[in-house]
C-alpha cells in the first residue's frame, strides 16, 4: 500500500508484512558517526540499530513523548549493561 502526499511530492511505502519496522536512510556528521561506530564496536551487546532507537527514544522520551512502546524502549535501554565508553 502506497501513499501520496500530493502538495510535496513524497511517497510513503507501507508494507504489512513487517507493520512494526520502518526504514530510515539519513546522513550523519563524521564525528558522530565515527563515535557511533567506536561505540559499538567496544559494546558487543548493542548494534547501530539498536543505538539509533535508543538514541531516538530518549529524545522522543525527554521531549514529551507518551507513547507506550517508545516509553518501552527508553526504559529498556536504560538497563542495558554497556562499557564505559
Amino acid at each position: 500500500m502506497n501513499q501520496i502526499n500530493q502538495e510535496n511530492n513524497i511517497e510513503v511505502k507501507f508494507d504489512n508484512s513487517f507493520p512494526s519496522k520502518v526504514s530510515l536512510e539519513t546522513e550523519l556528521s563524521e564525528s558522530l558517526y565515527e563515535t557511533m561506530k567506536d561505540f559499538v564496536l567496544h559494546n558487543p551487546t548493542w548494534d547501530q540499530y539498536k543505538l539509533i532507537n535508543s538514541a531516538l527514544a530518549t529524545f522522543l522520551v525527554q521531549n514529551g513523548c507518551t507513547d507506550s512502546s517508545v516509553s518501552e524502549i527508553y526504559i529498556n535501554q536504560l538497563f542495558t549493561p554497556s562499557k564505559s565508553f
